[in-house]
């Protein structure tokens, strides 16, 4: 199969993966209804918290991350980072530029709603980790280094994620003499969240490769391990929003036209931030495979660490959680959307790369 015939490309995924948009439409609406008719839902979730921390949809989001996270060749970290090129503009588009335009998109589109503001400002802040690697996949992006920028990502989310935060919920808007009011956050509560919601499921990822590859070979792990516990990530990504939408059934129900204001912001930028990848990529001449893997992976976010923190820092029933969740509702369309626009782009952008036969592997 080539790269000029995109429209064998979804035969690829699983019906699972493929019907991924409706799983994610039906979860929100079961949600909806679930906190509609289960009223008592609310208090059940509240009796099982630890730390402010609901032990069911914690749950949810661990499963949700750690298959993903169990997929990066760790090992291949070294190789990649050999392109100083790719590399260099990955980490400017992702910690720089990313923040910096959601930052600028939030208070453009929602002035006026302080808590659905700062929830964006997390989902900026939340880089990728998770479906990016799906969508990369479906383009024919350069698979091996999709999984070392997500690797980087996560570690270094680690470490920069409560100092973005910090700044870009309070230090910025003061300098620029903007309203804080309900924009301080505790940096010691977002970063005790992400090391729970990232560092867990990243350290139990590695091991299961390293521990995996050592006892029964690296075929084995990614032909018959990783498949088997490739579903989960979808399993706890629609529980976690059955559960999520069934808190927040009634705002969203009593407030159709805060959750389309959230959108707004949403779609715009994913196309600026996947446009500006693709720019960049070509400018830099990194090729087709790999311009599309920093596009996606500049427009990609992780919305499952987003909500963990926006659960763990305001509350499962807050402004900023409902924020976070309607973000993978928008992601999903949109860069399915891309992923045939990057296919059509090929052959005109980047007319070498369209003649080159992709390995049987992509088939």
């Amino acid at each position: 199969m080539t790269a000029a015939a995109p429209e064998v490309v979804p035969g690829r995924l699983s019906t699972l993966d493929r019907w991924l948009p409706l799983w994610i439409g039906l979860a929100m609406v079961g949600g909806v209804l679930l906190g509609q008719f289960v009223p008592a839902l609310g208090d059940l979730l509240e009796s099982m918290e630890i730390g402010g921390i609901s032990i069911p949809i914690a749950l949810g989001l661990l499963v949700m991350m750690y298959p993903v996270l169990a997929k990066v060749r760790y090992d291949k970290v070294a190789a990649v980072t050999g392109d100083k090129k790719l590399l260099a503009s990955s980490l400017v588009l992702n910690w720089l530029v990313g923040p910096a335009v959601m930052f600028a998109l939030a208070w453009i589109f929602l002035p006026d709603l302080p808590a659905y503001r700062t929830g964006l400002i997390i989902v900026g802040l939340a880089r990728c980790i998770a479906m990016v690697v799906i969508w990369n996949d479906l383009a024919c992006g350069d698979r091996e280094a999709a999984a070392v920028l997500v690797a980087i990502n996560s570690v270094f989310q680690v470490v920069a994620f409560s100092l973005l935060g910090w700044f870009y919920l309070t230090v910025l808007p003061g300098w620029l003499g903007l309203d804080t009011q309900g924009l301080d956050a505790s940096i010691g509560t977002i970063a005790l969240n992400v090391l729970i919601f990232l560092g867990i499921p990243l350290a139990a990822g590695f091991a299961s490769r390293a521990i995996g590859e050592r006892a029964k070979g690296r075929d084995w792990y990614e032909e018959r391990f990783l498949p088997r516990i490739g579903p989960w990530a979808l399993y706890g990504l629609l529980f976690t929003i059955v559960l999520l939408f069934a808190l927040q059934g009634e705002q969203v129900v009593a407030h159709p036209w805060d959750v389309a204001r959230i959108a707004l912001p949403l779609l715009a930028y994913f196309g600026i931030m996947w446009g500006v990848g693709m720019i960049t990529g070509r400018a830099l001449g990194l090729g087709y495979a790999r311009t599309t893997t920093l596009a996606f992976t500049a427009a990609g976010n992780n919305f499952e660490l987003a909500i963990a923190v926006a659960i763990g820092t305001f509350g499962a029933t807050s402004g900023e959680a409902l924020a976070g969740v309607v973000g993978p509702l928008i992601e999903v369309p949109v860069l399915v959307a891309l992923v045939y626009v990057s296919l059509w782009l090929r052959p005109r952008l980047f007319p070498a790369d369209a003649m080159v036969t992709l390995s049987p592997s992509r088939t």
